[in-house]
């Protein structure tokens, strides 16, 4: 039996104030274990290595959502838009529970741990997990979540160009960065908010608000998402993982907690993930940092210096340019290091290698931000917009990196 919430929640929020909490069972879903792990996780990952701010919570951004879904919702009813207490709940509840299937440091380990599933197949097992403990109330959400409910403009309110989600996490990161150039009007967006042939769409006069939504998008994406430190020190958590399972799968015994245990011993994939979702549950950002500060006293060597290098911030250098950096180049760090610590060239790829990054500051393809005309015409904000600068957010941009050790002095 679930018990019902009997008065009204609030939660003092840094970004928005007081945020009121729906009695009920999103309360209730609030309160469930599941949902509390993300206290524990990060939403931006090892990005506090950079920012020394950026320690809040997938809660506390799922918290955030709730309330301007909240807004958003309001706002849509004042203008005429007919939804349902059914459809209003499950769209909150959607919202609420979107990031439920992250992992440890969110986006990080997410491929680490469990092979080949995406987190929001993950937050999905979960969804469908709850559902069954509430009596099919999570049905009409799942929905929703997944894309598949006949009013498109909720599913879009959920997912997609200019989803609170991107709403919320664009505004809060950049306050717990700093980075001012990410700041965002969420009040002025939702307020221009309309529905137009069953889709979400933007009144014209908040083009202008659009435009700086995702400017700060793609400035935020290059200046903090992707910051070169952030992306050697994710890189380095995933290869302190990868190297724990091959020392696990030797029969050696690492310290760790019982649920990270479980990850390192066993393969979890597709076929698997949702037999090891209540272990899941159970991991979180405390179970890595415990066990890389025990793993920096391993006996193996590669383990040990990846877990001294996070824990003690000593990461590798990076370099990032347009142009591939060549095997040679790669193959001669891995050299100087194979002589300097007498270790195997495969050892040394852990701490030497390359890769991309990319970004694309907005995506038309795949649904893009309709603006609403006065005469009722439905345009692209790229078209509707008098800002040549947008166009080039529409593509792609990849640059190359190398890491590899500093030089000793």
């Amino acid at each position: 039996m679930i018990k019902q919430a009997t008065k009204v929640t609030i939660i003092n929020d840094p970004i928005y104030g007081f945020i009121t909490i729906p009695n009920g069972i999103i309360f209730n879903l609030i309160q469930h274990p599941y949902f509390q792990r993300l206290r524990r996780i990060t939403q931006m990952g090892l990005s506090y290595l950079v920012y020394p701010g950026a320690h809040h919570t997938r809660f506390h951004h799922a918290i955030g959502c709730v309330h301007i879904m909240q807004k958003a919702l309001t706002t849509l009813k004042n203008k005429g838009v007919v939804i349902s207490k059914e459809e209003e709940e499950a769209t909150l509840i959607a919202i609420l529970l979107h990031d439920i299937g992250h992992g440890p440091f969110s986006h990080a380990m997410e491929e680490a741990i469990i092979e080949s599933v995406h987190h929001e197949q993950i937050s999905i097992a979960f969804m469908e997990a709850l559902n069954e403990e509430f009596n099919g109330s999570l049905t009409l959400a799942l929905q929703i979540f997944k894309g598949t409910y006949t009013r498109k403009f909720l599913n879009q309110l959920v997912s997609g160009q200019l989803d609170m989600d991107r709403t919320d996490y664009l505004k809060r990161d950049s306050f717990y960065t700093g980075m001012a150039e990410g700041n965002i009007n969420t009040d002025r967006i939702i307020a221009m908010l309309n529905v137009f042939d069953d889709q979400l769409v933007v009144e014209e006069k908040g083009v202008y608000t659009v435009e700086k939504f995702l400017v700060a998008r793609r400035l935020m994406y290059w200046q903090v998402y992707l910051h070169k430190t952030g992306v050697v020190a994710e890189q380095l958590i995933t290869r302190v993982l990868k190297r724990a399972k091959e020392v696990s799968h030797t029969g050696i015994d690492l310290p760790a907690s019982s649920a990270l245990s479980y990850f390192l011993k066993n393969k979890i994939d597709q076929h698997n993930f949702k037999d090891a979702l209540d272990t899941f549950s159970k991991l979180d950002d405390y179970d890595i940092i415990s066990a890389m500060k025990e793993w920096c006293y391993t006996e193996d060597f590669v383990l040990r210096e990846l877990s001294k290098s996070i824990i003690n911030r000593d990461l590798l250098k990076v370099k990032i340019r347009k142009k591939p950096f060549s095997e040679e180049k790669q193959q001669k760090h891995i050299n100087q290091l194979m002589q300097r610590y007498d270790i195997s060239s495969y050892e040394a790829s852990y701490f030497v290698f390359t890769g991309k990054i990319s970004n694309q500051g907005y995506n038309y393809t795949q649904g893009g931000i309709n603006i609403v005309l006065p005469n009722g015409k439905i345009v692209d904000v790229v078209k509707a917009s008098d800002q040549l600068s947008l166009k080039s957010l529409t593509k792609e941009v990849v640059k190359n990196y190398i890491c590899y050790p500093k030089p000793k002095d």
